[in-house]
């Protein structure tokens, strides 16, 4: 079997890198760019960042705005719409995941029209051109969309969210500035670098993991243990770390998938609204032991890049442990909650139905079902 990577055509890192959308804008011949960015970001001036230096270069561009924290079917078509309107013929993406899903989203309709139903995108979708082109500048350490092929939409309707996985989306230009995410809070900081984590160690355990994206995984794992607790406090080495621990996290979850930490937390967000982040945190240590006997010795290497000294004189069950404990207390160190009051009996089978039916759930080491899934929601009730 062939094992498939796809990354940038071209990455930015380090303190200052915006300063190349400028560069890049103009070497690709771009004319004006639709800037995707959301409210709080415009309200709080980071957006302003970029759009700052496309005006010092003479670079036309409109922004749209109208994007939720978990983007819907109707921001996607509205932008779609604002897209069209514009005149522009590239985007700008500026913000966490929601803004770039939504730019990928907005991208591959109107490079391919045929697939104006947002509906019709969900799993893998046979569209046939690449996505206009996007430069994606992340705010958050934590979902790494400007790397993957993978984009996550709300159906408010139907209560879901649906994950979206095709080639043709992925951003041509990624700018990976640590300045850019200087601003964000304590709670969002921690959120998206718990989702980050989350990426690492789904994608190491996953199915389809394999020895290029175990090298991604366990590189970004180590990355993100060290750096999370001190970017939360705002310090400039724990920005930088987190800044890519991320991308190398998603370098790799992208071209080999998840599992069922982020099905089910999925679900949480489409009937909760729970932060995406939030959700994969209380997830994840209870899924790790839910899969801990169908990952041979991968848990000691996980242990190991958490930091745990002394692993290689453990047991089986004791590396396992480990490993799963040093996950469960860095998110307790940076401030995310074990329990989801919000969730009663009668969701339980609504919520696992919905999470065994997401697309990240088949790329599980071990096969959950239904019943499977509502025994490991009850763990955070």
């Amino acid at each position: 079997m062939a094992n498939r990577i796809m990354l940038n055509e071209t990455s930015y890192h380090g303190s200052g890198a915006i300063q190349e959308i400028a560069t890049e804008a103009k070497a690709h011949g771009f004319k004006k760019a639709l800037v995707c960015s959301d409210p709080d970001l415009i309200k709080f001036g980071v957006t302003a960042k970029v759009t700052d230096i496309l005006d010092k270069n003479g670079l036309e561009y409109e922004i749209y705005s109208e994007i939720k924290p978990n983007p819907t079917i109707d921001n996607v078509k509205h932008g779609v719409e604002t897209f069209k309107k514009s005149g522009a013929d590239y985007l700008i993406a500026i913000g966490g995941g929601s803004s770039m899903d939504t730019s990928k989203a907005i991208g591959i309709i109107i490079a391919n029209p045929e697939f104006e139903d947002v509906r019709s995108l969900e799993g893998v979708a046979s569209t046939k051109k690449p996505c206009v082109p996007i430069i994606a500048v992340p705010t958050t350490a934590g979902t790494a969309a400007e790397v993957t092929i993978n984009y996550v939409i709300t159906d408010v309707e139907r209560k879901r969210k649906f994950v979206c996985v095709d080639p043709h989306d992925m951003p041509i230009i990624a700018i990976v500035d640590p300045d850019m995410m200087s601003s964000m809070p304590k709670g969002l900081t921690a959120s998206t670098g718990m989702d980050a984590l989350t990426h690492a160690i789904e994608g190491y355990t996953t199915k389809a993991a394999w020895e290029m994206t175990d090298m991604f995984h366990l590189k970004a794992i180590e990355i993100i243990a060290r750096s999370l607790r001190s970017a939360v406090a705002n310090e400039k080495e724990g920005r930088e770390g987190m800044a890519l621990g991320e991308y190398i996290a998603g370098m790799g979850f992208s071209n080999v998938g998840l599992g069922i930490a982020h099905s089910m937390a999925h679900t949480l967000g489409a009937v909760y609204d729970t932060p995406h982040g939030v959700a994969c945190a209380m997830m994840l240590p209870i899924v790790m032991e839910y899969n801990a006997d169908c990952t041979g010795e991968k848990y000691r290497e996980i242990a190991r890049a958490m930091g745990v000294k002394g692993v290689d004189d453990m047991s089986v069950e004791e590396y396992r442990k480990a490993a799963i404990d040093a996950v469960a207390q860095l998110s307790v160190d940076v401030g995310i909650p074990t329990k989801l009051e919000a969730i009663k009996e009668d969701d339980l089978d609504f919520l696992a139905e919905s999470a065994h039916a997401d697309a990240c759930a088949p790329g599980n080491p071990k096969d959950a079902s239904v019943e499977d899934l509502k025994a490991l929601f009850r763990k955070i009730m």
